[in-house]
């Protein structure tokens, strides 16, 4: 039996998958089994061998022991009867795997002892993986340390997404204008992934809808749909702290039923002969498609029922393999949709209960909103999707009919048992008929699902009176909150060593089993001797940082500076340019008044745009007109310098998390449903400057005021001022240094060649100040000259790093999975 087939066996053949002898995992055994890979699966000799020939055989080494684990999980799962959780995300940020897979399993010594003797180093050899372009930021990210923690805890799960060909694009920075390129992490293959030939779906689109009357039996609908296309399973294990648990993360590629139309390709056409092979494969090809033209928004669509169908199919399939019925489906199976983009699947599943299984609807919706929870990551309408019902109505027929079904039902549960009026209603209903007639996807997986999350405590509670109000009105016991976290092994053991390895000999290795016990580390706030140590380790990865941006950049860093970062997704409410605007007043104030003790500080950025959003791209060629004329400057005396890396990934993340001083959570308040930036930032001993906002809220309970530095508008003032028709001229007005760095960046200080480059930009603040940069701005920069004195008191400031650090294991992702198993999936070992 193979290892592609032993991983979902049938019950009579379960007796051969026992747990195996364990393997040795002495470096001797390593460096034979590496070599022995490299020989017989690669093809090469030591001798001849490249690195990344090298780090081909190690992973498959490496690998050999994960599926061990993996094939005894499954087993176990299937044997006990275990509630499994399905985890539907179209994000998985995984990036590199080798190192957190050797470090889950404890062969890191081992790994580098055994290449060590033949010459090669772990460290380079794990440069060399690609780093999986399954996503584009936070959402994520959340899911791949979901998924980690999962395995951890020992909450047997599944997760399912797309396999991008492509996946996000690779960010270059020409002329200091975002260019995106392909992403082709897939070139020389994936080691980590098996292909489940047995697992593929057909999927259908368009067509029509038809009443199936046979004899004895209920009428029923049936779709016959115009266009099929084949969704194929690739597998990858996802192992777990110590190898305990290893879970599964499944991605659909997409192919054609028919990879080449024959018959044209012979009578010449051959560019037509593969139109429909190329329709199908563009499903997978791309993560996020433009969708500011109908070509966009249908692929998007194509997309997302895509992978919920195949995912659903899947489910079904593997319940009815090891249970007589679907009835208890619920009981067996927890569905969690990570954002609306899996939200298609409410229908589908009501689709495949009725009309493939042959349920009623009554007992098709009890089981459907039983399976499925529902999480929500963002208060901003025009993402919580939408899409136009003549679209829906073409490609998804059936869906479209039982949405409207399913509609009717919460319309007479609104009208009926609560008597809701018109505005209410209109409001509740899952078709926005005031906007083009479009389908609410937010409104869908709320009303589908029997529990719906935020990810913050402010959050949730402004779901509850914001996008979700009238709907959380009808079913008041539906949202509850479950703060977000993140990973510990990758975000802390992994990307930082050092210090990980002072913790270690601190208070000893029991944190790396149980996070809790990092809370030990606070009282070595005031050892001073361990402040020196804890800031050794910081300037060391400050340094590493600097070697970085100087081979990318050819820009040299001063490691004693503050390194003040900002990485995330470019979008108007994290508001980058608060901080550009705080950079230019700075720069202005150092070359204004030379004579004053200005403390060095450098300013990184890094984050990615969408393409079809012209306004975070400009403000990705502000940040680097500003870095050209400013690092470019003698009189600042390098006080002052700007850095913005390109293409910022996991990988990236993992070498500037640890080197930063002072993290930006500057959203505006209300509209960052949590963040995890902060989290990571914090966990490595950075001093967070945010606002009240997402769970910033949260640190600021965990870390105590004095350890975060919270300033400006909180959300309830937000959206006061934005009821009062604030406007952000009136406010400039009053500030010398705002409107000194505004009238700079409008003239064209920062870019002569094209002066009038950023008037709209500018604009936009002295107008509505929708974001409230200008309303902020004397807040941000008064805290912010509060943590240049701070710096110039290491000790002090040293002091609160280890507090941060000692105080942030509440915001572990193994946290969240506990409070997720325990309260909505109710599955995992303590279920």
């Amino acid at each position: 039996m193979t290892a592609s087939s032993l991983a979902e066996t049938s019950a009579a053949e379960r007796t051969f998958a026992e747990k195996p002898a364990p393997r040795l995992n002495d470096a001797d055994t390593l460096a034979q089994e590496i070599v022995e890979k490299l020989t017989y699966s690669i093809g090469k000799s030591v001798k001849r061998a490249r690195l990344h020939d090298w780090l081909e055989a190690t992973t498959l080494a490496v690998r050999d022991r994960i599926i061990d684990h993996w094939l005894v999980s499954s087993h176990e799962t299937a044997e006990t009867g275990a509630k499994r959780v399905c985890y539907l995300s179209m994000e998985f940020l995984i990036g590199r795997l080798l190192r957190d897979a050797i470090a889950n399993l404890g062969l890191t010594q081992s790994v580098r002892e055994a290449l060590a003797r033949y010459d090669v180093e772990l460290d380079l050899v794990e440069l060399l993986e690609p780093d999986a372009a399954l996503g584009n930021g936070g959402l994520g990210r959340l899911a791949a340390c979901f998924m980690e923690s999962m395995a951890s805890t020992g909450v047997p799960g599944f997760g399912y997404g797309i396999r991008y060909v492509h996946g996000f694009f690779r960010q270059e920075i020409v002329d200091g204008r975002q260019v995106e390129l392909p992403e082709t992490w897939l070139k020389h293959g994936n080691p980590w992934e098996f292909e489940r030939r047995e697992s593929a779906y057909e999927i259908g689109f368009g067509g029509k809808v038809s009443m199936l009357d046979e004899a004895g039996k209920p009428p029923r609908q049936v779709w016959r749909p115009a266009e099929r296309v084949l969704a194929v399973a690739y597998d990858t294990p996802v192992v777990g702290w110590r190898g305990e648990h290893v879970n599964t993360l499944r991605l659909w590629s997409a192919q054609s039923l028919d990879p080449i139309l024959l018959d044209a390709f012979n009578a010449g056409d051959h560019i037509g002969a593969l139109l429909e092979s190329n329709k199908a494969e563009a499903i997978t090809r791309v993560l996020y498609p433009a969708d500011s033209h109908q070509a966009g928004q249908e692929l998007r669509l194509r997309q997302e029922y895509f992978f919920s169908s195949a995912s659903l199919q899947d489910i079904i399939r593997r319940h009815l393999r090891e249970n007589e019925t679907l009835s208890n489906l619920a009981d067996k199976v927890a569905i969690q949709l990570n954002d609306t983009h899996p939200a298609v699947s409410v229908a589908e599943l009501m689709r495949l209960l009725m009309d493939v299984h042959g349920m009623e609807w009554d007992e098709a919706w009890t089981i459907t909103r039983a399976t499925f929870s529902y999480t929500n990551h963002t208060l901003l309408p025009e993402a919580l999707e939408t899409w136009p019902i003549h679209l829906f109505e073409r490609l998804l027929p059936r869906q479209m009919q039982i949405i409207y079904a399913i509609n009717a039902v919460v319309m007479r549960e609104a009208t009926q048992g609560q008597g809701f009026d018109d505005t209410t209603i209109s409001a509740i209903s899952l078709i926005d008929e005031g906007n083009g007639r479009r389908v609410r996807m937010g409104q869908l997986a709320f009303v589908g699902s029997h529990a719906v999350n935020g990810v913050s405590a402010l959050h949730t509670e402004l779901m509850k009176e914001t996008v979700f109000h009238d709907l959380h009105k009808l079913y008041p016991s539906r949202i509850e909150n479950k703060t977000n976290g993140v990973t510990p092994r990758r975000w802390l053991f992994e990307c930082n060593t050092g210090l990980a390895s002072l913790i270690d000999e601190t208070i000893g290795p029991g944190f790396r089993d149980e996070i809790g016990e990092l809370k030990k580390l606070d009282g070595f706030a005031n050892d001073a001797a361990f402040r020196e140590k804890f800031a050794a380790v910081k300037r060391a990865n400050k340094a590493r940082l600097a070697a970085l941006v100087e081979e990318r950049l050819a820009i040299q860093l001063d490691p004693n500076a503050i390194f003040d970062i900002q990485v995330k997704r470019i979008h108007e409410y994290k508001r980058q340019l608060l901080n550009i605007l705080e950079t230019v007043a700075l720069y202005e104030q150092i070359r204004s008044l030379p004579h004053l003790d200005w403390t060095p500080r450098v300013k990184i950025f890094a984050g990615k745009a969408a393409p079809s959003y012209v306004q975070a791209k400009e403000i990705i060629h502000l940040a680097g007109d500003v870095a050209r004329v400013i690092n470019s400057d003698p009189s600042v005396r390098n006080l002052l310098k700007v850095v913005f890396i390109p293409n910022y990934n996991v990988s990236l993340a993992e070498i500037i998390m640890p080197a930063a001083d002072l993290s930006e959570q500057i959203s505006t308040a209300g509209l960052e449903a949590s963040g995890t930036g902060n989290m990571k930032f914090a966990l490595n001993g950075a001093l967070t400057i945010g606002t009240l906002d997402g769970a910033n809220v949260e640190m600021l309970e965990h870390l105590g005021a004095e350890n975060i530095f919270i300033f400006g508008l909180d959300a309830d003032e937000v959206a006061r001022m934005r009821r009062e028709g604030h406007n952000g001229q009136s406010v400039i007005d009053r500030q010398p240094l705002l409107r000194s760095a505004i009238d700079s960046i409008s003239a064209g200080v920062f870019c002569q060649e094209e002066p009038g480059r950023y008037a709209s930009l500018m604009n936009s603040i002295r107008d509505r100040d929708w974001w409230m940069i200008a309303a902020d701005f004397r807040a941000y920069w008064d805290t912010q000259r509060q943590l240049d004195m701070l710096w110039k008191k290491p000790d002090d400031w040293n002091k609160i790093a280890v507090h941060n650090t000692a105080r942030m294991a509440w915001f572990s992702s193994d946290r969240s999975i506990r409070e997720y198993a325990k309260d909505i999936w109710r599955a995992g070992p303590d279920a």
